[in-house]
């Protein structure tokens, strides 16, 4: 069970050097809150029983995240780094769960982040993969793709953007496919359309799965119009 103090060595050192160090990561925030329960005897330590994190149209490395509420326990800190006016550190990995909640809005304006469009392009190149492309990375690397939309309805989502040859010869790309959750560690995408240049065309877009990898655990994900939500585990390093 978790424990609320309002101590001075919370009040005082502890939220700030951890809201600093948050903010520090974070493009920018409308809302962040950050709740953290423990004795100073505990945090004198280094340790943090837990801490609760709620934020709102935070934007990490262009990535625009709408409502997060995270939970984090058992965290070591450099506690006598930040009683001297360093910055906040985690010194172990921490397991956090929580809860995200994202617009259709939120994941356009996302877009343009190093992150997403990387994350749509390998999503591109395991479809192809799958479905019988050899070397699917290295022939992607001929061609420049640019996202422009996304779309999100019940259990589906649609990219839509442009896909261009070293001739500047530029047609419409689209993939359409299936979302759902295979187990904590797999996802599952059932491919429906796909629009791209003639000679990736006509491909029988049989279902593939995605690893997660053993450091993130979904229990929740849910695909409704205009909207993505899930719920799950992740580790956070340093």
């Amino acid at each position: 069970m978790w424990i609320n103090t309002q101590s001075d060595l919370i009040r005082r050192v502890l939220s700030p050097a951890l809201g600093l160090w948050l903010r520090s990561l974070l493009e920018e925030v409308e809302k962040l809150e950050i709740n953290i329960q423990g004795h100073d005897r505990q945090i004198l330590k280094g340790y943090i029983p837990g801490v609760s994190i709620n934020s709102c149209r935070a934007v990490y490395q262009g990535l625009h995240l709408g409502q997060v509420d995270l939970k984090g326990e058992n965290i070591r800190i450099n506690i006598g780094q930040i009683i001297k006016g360093k910055p906040f550190r985690l010194l172990e990995p921490v397991q956090v769960t929580g809860k995200l909640h994202l617009e259709q809005d939120h994941i356009n304006h996302s877009l343009s982040s190093f992150i997403l469009s990387n994350a749509f392009t390998d999503l591109l190149v395991y479809l192809l993969d799958f479905n019988g492309i050899a070397n699917p990375k290295q022939v992607l690397e001929n061609y420049q793709i640019t996202w422009e939309q996304v779309s999100l309805n019940d259990d589906e989502f649609w990219l839509e953007g442009v896909i261009t040859d070293q001739s500047s010869n530029s047609l419409p790309l689209t993939l359409g496919a299936g979302l759902s959750l295979l187990d904590a560690h797999t996802l599952l995408i059932e491919p429906k359309h796909l629009e791209i240049v003639p000679e990736l065309a006509n491909l029988s877009l049989k279902p593939f799965q995605v690893d997660l990898g053993s450091d993130v655990a979904l229990e929740q994900l849910s695909l409704q119009k205009g909207q993505l939500a899930c719920r799950g585990r992740a580790v956070v390093q340093n």
